[in-house]
């Protein structure tokens, strides 16, 4: 099966915004809930945000408020706007399959907030 291919990280400043974008080459797309994980260095995978098929969105934490995730069924996009990062938010950052992660895992985009 086809792995996420994440994109859009980085180093940026804090109180600085990314957006990150996730392609997803799979048919299934627009009738699966879909999310966002990271991983910080020494720390285990934590759900950030999820989106179901119909649009129902969850935010986890120091998310809510400050990221937005959105979903673009025609381009099989999952994206995650993201703003007043903090540097707490570092960490290398997984889109997959929500609420259960059954897609295998993807490489990542590594986002960096940092002054």
């Amino acid at each position: 099966q086809a792995r996420p291919v994440e994109s859009g990280g980085g180093l940026v400043q804090p109180g600085g915004s990314l957006r990150l974008s996730c392609v997803v080459s799979r048919s299934t797309f627009s009738t699966a809930g879909m999310g966002w994980s990271r991983q910080a260095p020494g720390k285990e995978r934590e759900l950030v945000a999820g989106i179901t098929s119909d649009g129902q969105t969850r935010y986890v934490g120091s998310a809510k408020g400050r990221f937005t995730i959105s979903r673009d069924n025609d381009k099989k996009t999952l994206y995650l706007q993201m703003n007043a990062l903090k540097p707490e938010d570092t960490a290398v950052y997984y889109c997959n399959s929500y609420p259960v992660w059954y897609l295998d895992w993807g490489q990542g985009t590594q986002v960096t907030v940092s002054s």
